[in-house]
């Protein structure tokens, strides 16, 4: 109702229990002079029967067509023919109601014995729109109400599909930036603690090594401290989505020559790939060489790559380790974040130990991707 009149918000309630009924009141007391004490009560009791209307609508009508049939007072019977709209929506108690109402409208008592069927026809036409007058706007005044608490609900309803939808985006959000974490953090400080730990070998003097073992000491530290916030990151997202900028093929031989690993390359990649297929080779590189240089120190890596009309193929296969390997933390979110940008793409990504006791990654992707 407030939606519909806003007014009403600066009045309080009390006035439209007692407006009605204050209505009904100077309908009678006009009506006084010309009644009987019969009609003057039966007005007076339909009046003061108003004042339960809210709770026994139907009995309060039924307690006021006395009041319309015996006096001039037809004012408390219009109000109960409405607040009987407003609380029920059977049509045939309503339409009930308002054939009691006309009729009773109709036939005063005492009767009027010399009419006319003109007068008959119009007292029954008129007699009709009275009643039903007040009906249709309790209905109508109804109706309102019920309008108003779906216009809430449908806000509240928009409301919480916003907050779902915020929610939403920051769970990918968090996902995406988990996933950049470890494909570009994760891949510098490994090299650095690989680095670090070739040097403490292979250095002359022992300040050289006590500093090359802070190195290496610091960087498995980082790479635990990071293990343990891309978990967190990654424990309310959902799927990924890409943010700007992004590496593409075009820095692929820069990561080949910064890896530090040497690398035997056969094939070359198609010409037309879309970004997310040229981030999805790149990143599977990316962690391919990391995971080679923490795991398998000093092995080769062998890069297939082959293409036909409607498939790209990218393989990465390292060799055993031929050097003592370094005790990093890996949680394989890399691997599992390769695996969903493939599927993501409609390819398909596996990793798994190869017969030669090396290890072998591999990334299919269709060319029709985009």
């Amino acid at each position: 109702m407030n939606r519909l009149w806003p007014w009403t918000r600066r009045l309080p309630s009390w006035v439209f229990d007692l407006a009605p009924v204050g209505l009904a009141a100077l309908d009678t007391w006009l009506n006084a002079k010309h009644a009987t004490p019969y009609e003057f009560s039966a007005a007076a009791i339909a009046t003061v029967a108003l004042l339960l209307r809210r709770s026994f609508p139907l009995t309060v009508l039924v307690i006021t067509f006395p009041s319309m049939v015996v006096s001039q007072s037809v004012v408390p019977a219009l109000i109960a023919l409405y607040t009987v709209g407003c609380h029920y929506r059977n049509r045939w108690l309503l339409g009930g109601c308002m054939a009691a109402g006309a009729l009773g409208y109709a036939t005063p008592w005492p009767p009027m014995l010399e009419l006319s069927h003109d007068d008959v026809l119009l007292g029954l036409i008129y007699s009709t729109m009275t009643a039903a007058a007040p009906v249709f706007l309790g209905m109508l005044a109804r109706t309102g109400r019920e309008l108003s608490v779906r216009i809430d609900e449908i806000e509240q309803a928009r409301e919480q599909e916003r907050l779902l939808i915020e929610q939403t985006t920051l769970a990918r959000e968090r996902t995406q930036l988990a996933r950049e974490m470890h494909d570009v953090v994760s891949h510098q400080v490994s090299l650095i603690a690989v680095s670090a730990g070739a040097l403490q070998v292979g250095a002359p003097d022992s300040g050289t090594k006590e500093a090359a073992s802070t190195i290496r000491e610091l960087s498995v530290n980082t790479l635990d401290e990071l293990r343990h916030m891309v978990t967190l990151l990654r424990a309310s997202g959902s799927q990924p989505t890409e943010l700007t900028p992004q590496p593409t093929l075009a820095e692929l031989e820069r990561l080949i020559a910064t890896s530090g690993i040497p690398v035997e390359r056969h094939g070359e990649l198609p010409t037309g790939l879309g970004a997310p297929q040229q981030r999805a080779i790149y990143r599977t590189i990316q962690e391919a060489l990391t995971n080679a240089r923490k795991h398998a120190p000093g092995a080769s890596v062998t890069l297939h790559i082959g293409h036909t009309a409607t498939e790209v193929d990218v393989t990465v296969v390292n060799g055993r380790p031929t050097r003592p390997t370094l005790s990093l933390p890996s949680a394989q979110h890399g691997l599992i974040g390769l695996r969903e940008r493939a599927e993501l793409l409609g390819g398909s990504f596996e990793a798994a130990p190869s017969p030669e006791g090396g290890y072998r990654v591999r990334l299919r992707l269709p060319l029709s991707a985009s």
